[in-house]
Parts: structure tokens; C-alpha cells; sequence
């Protein structure tokens, strides 16, 4: 089954397509020129499904499933924040690295070394046949310092419950296990299995 992936982010691509090795996996960018998508929705699960349909619709086949994530970090410090707006926490056109800095500026604002804090992964799917959308979740803390070169986004600043190592840090076979995306995507295999 050909799964086409509403986003362009490279790390993201790289994760699904190696959790999803059933399926031949292919952002939208292979299929068609890259276009805005507005994600004005007020949560990672209407921010996933406004990504799909989009191309989903964009792409006018029948024969296709569209695939999108939306997730994003949660710090209880902050009162939540960045939730829905991580990918663009400091700034529009923001890459990893200045998100990353910005949150742990955040962090040493309150004045905390740490905070407890989430990470919650939406996945929807769009077929012709419906839509679905299934949630994945990984606790533990956002620290304000960055450690580890592995992974993207936040993982060097997240330390999941019960380890003492960042995402940064930890191997990728552990990553698998405990990320959120991971967790979205056993769940969405399901779907995509009944489908």
C-alpha cells in the first residue's frame, strides 16, 4: 500500500518510514510541488486532519491513503505551551535549533532547571473511504539544557520518564519504543490494516 505523508519535514519522514516498513511511505513533495497548508485548528488532532485532507484533496486521487502528523511538546512550567505551536515556537520561519533554544530560555525564565512535561503525537488518515485519527503520548521531563546530538526538534532538552539520558542521548531502538509517534503509529497500522 502506498502511504503518502502531508509533510516535508525530513526527520519525520526518516521516523515513519522506519516504523512503517509494511507500507511504501513517500512525503507529498515526490508527488507534487510543496504548498502552504494553514494549520489553524485549536489542537494537534484537528492540525493533523486539516494537513491530510489537504493533500489528500490537493493530490484529486481515489487510490491513495494520506497520512499526517501533528505533535508537539507540552511544558508544565509554561502552562502548556508550546503544545500546538512547537514547530514554530520562536518564530514563523524558525528552525530546530532556534525552537529548541527558545524553550529552554523559557524554562531558565520561571526559573527551572526542570519541568515535568509531554510530548503528544496526532495521526490522521484520509481515504476516500474516511477519516481517522489515533494519539500517542510520551511523559517525562523538559530540562534547560541541551544534551545528545541524536534525533531532531526537542529530544535534546526531553528526558522520558524513568531514563536519566536526553532523547538526544538515547539510542534509536530505545527512541522507538517509547515516542509518542511510535505509539500513534502502532495505532495507526491498525487502521491502515483494516483499510
Amino acid at each position: 500500500m502506498q502511504l503518502i505523508l502531508a509533510t516535508s519535514n525530513k526527520g519525520k519522514v526518516r521516523e515513519i518510514q522506519a516504523l512503517c516498513k509494511d507500507f511504501e511511505v513517500i512525503p507529498y513533495s515526490q508527488l507534487m510541488e510543496e504548498f502552504e497548508i494553514v494549520e489553524d485548528g485549536n489542537s494537534f488532532k484537528e492540525n493533523a486532519l486539516i494537513k491530510a485532507r489537504a493533500v489528500f484533496n490537493a493530490l484529486k486521487r481515489d487510490d491513495i491513503v494520506v497520512m499526517a502528523d501533528d505533535s508537539g511538546i507540552s511544558v508544565d512550567v509554561l502552562d502548556g505551551s508550546p503544545g500546538i505551536y512547537s514547530a514554530r515556537h520562536a518564530g514563523k520561519d524558525a528552525n530546530d535549533k532556534d525552537n529548541l533554544n527558545k524553550l529552554m530560555q523559557d524554562i531558565r525564565a520561571k526559573g527551572a532547571t526542570s519541568s515535568p512535561a509531554h510530548y503528544t503525537a496526532a495521526i490522521a488518515i484520509v481515504t476516500k473511504k474516511g477519516e481517522y485519527v489515533v494519539h500517542g503520548w510520551m511523559h517525562g521531563e523538559a530540562i534547560n539544557e541541551a544534551r545528545g546530538e541524536k534525533g531532531f526538534g526537542y529530544d535534546p532538552m526531553f528526558i522520558p520518564l524513568g531514563y536519566d539520558k536526553t532523547l538526544g542521548e538515547l539510542d534509536d531502538d530505545v527512541k522507538k519504543e517509547l515516542s509518542h509517534r511510535a505509539k500513534a503509529l502502532k495505532l495507526a497500522k491498525i487502521v491502515l490494516q483494516t483499510l
